[in-house]
């Protein structure tokens, strides 16, 4: 161990911060952000250091799952540690009468299992800063509060009931002084509206996340923090200097940096009090895969919304020097490479790490996998993982009959459609791109894995996919 790690971890000890509190949580929630984004996890073309030094003083998973290829479900799959078609929200929420169309609820029950509530009611303070898109939005103005759902204080962008930071915009060469405005209706969706740059919007959710950290810490109090970004989702606004060629591309790579530098702002405060970073975890994934054309998938296929492994794998970090034990390797951190687990697991495996009792009459999809996430283990959860497309997306991205369902169970992952046709089943040991379809060579496991994955689908709430869906589906 080197001397700054040491000193730091003296200075924890002595403060009385290692693990003599229940743990403090941040979840950072990324906004379309491809796998291959951050630099740490291969990005070559922009950096990350922020989350690299994360990374490189924590952990770096390269299995974890979100539940979801689109961000409302993503968003309360991690929320509630259940599958997202418990509650009737499967695509992203979108104006009431497009959300009745697509078969979904208009909003998450406010009854929903939300981690959140569930610390709350244990004594911690908690709160939410950033996209919601949980309900609140569009033309769908009755949705519950934000604080509703189990937090203390919230602040969110223009999809979402409550307080909010509305975006203003600026091209290179345009008046300061004559800002763009967007989502201005959304003014109607809370008190308490802020108009600020799009391009340090993140930076406003830092500088609200701050005080409530301080506050919390003051009462003595555990805390647990969503900073869910509108960043890295379009349209990009990057600060007008880091403008570019204005392409696609150039434009999501400076909204990247600019989020991590705004992000660094928010790690640093926490590194750099003993007693928050001897008793702090913080999570940084994405909430989907990216926007083709704008982030990378890294080695895998295809994008948001698709159900390969582009659109539901995700890219997380771990970090918490007094929890996790320390790297061997201090120049690059620790890499899990093994363990497959996904977004609802993390719902009961940070309640168990906090000690705080499951709700009663709740069953989480989620496993509780502690050891895992503080780098003690390098199992996986024990039961499949299953997804279902959003209803409105059979075709996207010049891709007709997108699978409508998928299962990753052990090494092998099955795409299929709702009625088993259609069989696409890979080796993920082998075949991490999804380019070799091997289930011609395995109908065992194709008759297995369809068999369950139907047997999931049909004990979920339905929506209208098959009502929307690109063509007739073929029977074998």
């Amino acid at each position: 161990m080197k001397l700054s790690a040491k000193l730091f971890f003296l200075s924890a000890l002595l403060s009385g911060s290692l693990c003599s509190a229940k743990p403090n949580v941040i979840l950072v929630f990324i906004d379309d952000m491809g796998w291959g984004d951050f630099s740490c996890f291969g990005n070559e073309a922009a950096q990350t250091p922020n989350i690299d030094r994360l990374a490189k003083e924590g952990i770096r998973f390269e299995q974890f799952y979100v539940n979801s290829p689109i961000c409302s479900p993503s968003r309360t799959a991690i929320s509630t540690g259940q599958y997202p078609q418990r509650w009737k929200i499967t695509s992203y929420l979108s104006n009431r009468d497009h959300n009745k169309q697509r078969g979904m609820a208009q909003w998450l029950d406010p009854k929903a299992p939300m981690l959140a509530r569930t610390l709350q009611e244990a004594g911690y303070a908690t709160g939410h800063f950033g996209k919601w898109h949980m309900g609140g939005q569009r033309n769908v103005a009755d949705a519950p509060a934000i604080t509703e759902y189990g937090f203390d204080q919230s602040l969110t962008n223009f999809e979402g009931m409550g307080p909010k930071l509305l975006p203003l915009t600026l091209r290179p060469g345009q008046d300061p002084d004559k800002p763009g405005r967007i989502w201005a209706d959304a003014v109607r969706l809370g008190k308490g509206v802020r108009w600020m740059q799009r391009s340090r919007i993140t930076e406003g959710f830092v500088e609200e996340a701050m005080p409530f950290i301080k506050k919390a810490q003051g009462e003595g109090k555990p805390f647990y923090l969503n900073l869910w970004p509108d960043d890295v989702h379009s349209p990009f606004w990057p600060p007008t200097a880091k403008w570019g060629d204005g392409s696609k591309r150039r434009l999501y790579l400076s909204v990247l940096e600019a989020m991590d530098e705004q992000l660094g702002k928010l790690f640093d405060f926490v590194r750099n009090d003993p007693k928050l970073a001897g008793n702090t975890l913080i999570l940084a994934c994405s909430d989907n895969g990216a926007e083709k054309g704008a982030g990378v998938s890294g080695p895998f296929r295809g994008f948001k919304t698709h159900l390969f492994e582009g659109g539901i794998r995700s890219s997380l970090v771990v970090w918490g020097p007094s929890l996790i034990p320390s790297n061997k390797n201090e120049n690059t951190g620790r890499v899990n490479q093994k363990s497959v687990f996904c977004a609802v697991d993390l719902v009961p495996t940070l309640l168990d790490l906090a000690e705080v009792p499951h709700p009663k009459g709740v069953k989480y999809d989620g496993e509780s996998l502690p050891d895992v996430l503080l780098g003690k283990s390098e199992e996986s959860r024990k039961q499949d993982i299953f997804f279902r497309r959003p209803p409105d997306r059979d075709s996207f991205y010049g891709v007709r009959d997108l699978p409508d369902l998928a299962v990753r169970s052990g090494k092998w992952k099955l795409l299929c459609e709702y009625d088993g046709a259609d069989a696409l089943l890979y080796d993920m040991e082998k075949d991490r791109g999804e380019t070799r379809d091997l289930s011609e060579k395995h109908p065992e496991v194709v008759a297995r894995l369809s068999k369950a994955v139907i047997a999931w689908h049909k004990s979920m709430p339905p929506d209208n996919g098959p009502a929307l869906g690109s063509k007739p589906k073929k029977k074998k």
